[in-house]
């Protein structure tokens, strides 16, 4: 293994050892929770910018297959671990996670004592980082760690997201087949893709909606051409008042059809409906945090990965449905009179708890119902 660094703008670094692509990346540096599932992490548009560091100790032990990706490439900008599994095991696996890596050209370091660096983010907030196998000074990396752009002045939604129109078949996965192709009919629902993770477009369809994803810019113009039944805003990276076609997309259609939101598009419907958003210190990245529905008081572990959140106090004729029991942050509201609802968790998990995958079929009965009417 080859000697790497990570290094970071409050001054700190890290040594270990090089895996995946040899070479230097940099980013806004966070942490996931989750035991397994770094696959789907890593391939998950929302982590455009960034750098995860898996708090699980031991990475790569069930290799990398060619069904469990949240998009068509590796999102993230690079991996941090403690230790890389020296074998993988797994009957559907087809390389290592280093293999993977290399292929992909994305940078991973490991030999970090993960626990320091996350009490340090934990203290100190997200902090931007480079990780290199090239430059051995330190010093020099931690001056290129300071100068790494601040990941809310960028604009990453146009860097994951589709540039066409596509149709989506692709249900649940089956032990025997795989995953199951689904020619549905109604309801028509037009994603829009700001970075859209393909276990929500697999759900609306296993549910029985028939998916269309659409880019997320000049959307107006499609939505008049495909006469959707409804509207769904999917995660993304970044900051969400950099969307602004969105915010006004919302606000176009949110009294002619239903329109729900995920994570990101959790974000762009409260900034539509007149709310404000705010960066948490450190967010929220994995797949074990409480949210408790209002309604009927029961809870969710859920699925997690964002770094901006909705001031509740500033949302107007809504309902608070959902609450993380961690820090009360807003997890999910509804209008109080028009067909609008949306949660900032993933309820697609992949990876993470299924608990809260029924809101899909509710959404698309939702959509029917108004196809009918």
């Amino acid at each position: 293994m080859k000697r790497a660094i990570l290094a970071l703008e409050d001054g700190s670094y890290f040594v270990g050892y090089s895996f995946g692509a040899h070479g230097e990346t940099q980013g806004e540096v966070v942490f996931n929770t989750s035991m397994t599932g770094y696959q789907e992490i890593i391939t998950d548009p929302s982590y455009k910018g960034q750098i995860v560091v898996m708090t699980y100790t031991q990475i790569g032990n069930y290799g990398v297959n060619y069904e469990d990706v949240e998009s068509t490439e590796v999102q993230a900008n690079g991996l941090v671990i403690k230790e890389l599994s020296p074998i993988y095991s797994n009957w559907r696996a087809k390389k290592s996670l280093h293999e993977y890596m290399a292929e992909k050209g994305v940078v991973g370091i490991g030999g970090i004592d993960t626990r320091a660096l996350v009490k340090k983010i934990r203290e100190k907030g997200a902090l931007r980082g480079v990780i290199s196998a090239e430059e051995t000074d330190p010093v020099k990396l931690v001056e290129k760690a300071r100068n790494v752009p601040d990941i809310s002045n960028l604009n990453l939604v146009e860097l994951v997201a589709t540039k066409s129109v596509y149709h989506w078949k692709e249900g649940d996965w089956d032990l025997k087949r795989g995953y199951l192709i689904k020619d549905n009919e109604k309801p028509l629902i037009a994603v829009v893709d700001y970075g859209v993770k393909r276990n929500i477009l697999r759900r609306l369809t296993q549910e029985g909606a028939r998916v269309v994803v659409l880019p997320p810019y000049g959307v107006e113009k499609y939505i008049e051409e495909i006469k959707p039944d409804a509207i769904f805003l999917s995660n993304g990276p970044g900051d969400p008042q950099r969307v602004v076609e969105g915010i006004r997309l919302v606000r176009k259609y949110m009294e002619s059809m239903p329109i729900m939101g995920i994570c990101l598009g959790h974000q762009i419907i409260g900034l539509a409906l007149g709310g404000k958003t705010y960066k948490l210190k450190f967010g929220h990245h994995g797949g074990n945090h409480p949210v408790k529905d209002l309604r009927d008081g029961h809870i969710e572990i859920t699925a997690q990965n964002h770094n901006f959140a909705v001031d509740p106090d500033t949302l107007r004729d809504v309902e608070v449905t959902h609450i993380n029991l961690l820090d009360e942050t807003l997890e999910g509201f509804r209008h109080k009179y028009l067909p609008i609802y949306c949660v900032q968790y993933h309820p697609e998990a992949s990876p993470g708890p299924h608990d809260s995958k029924g809101i899909f079929k509710e959404f698309v009965s939702l959509a029917l119902e108004y196809a009918r009417a």
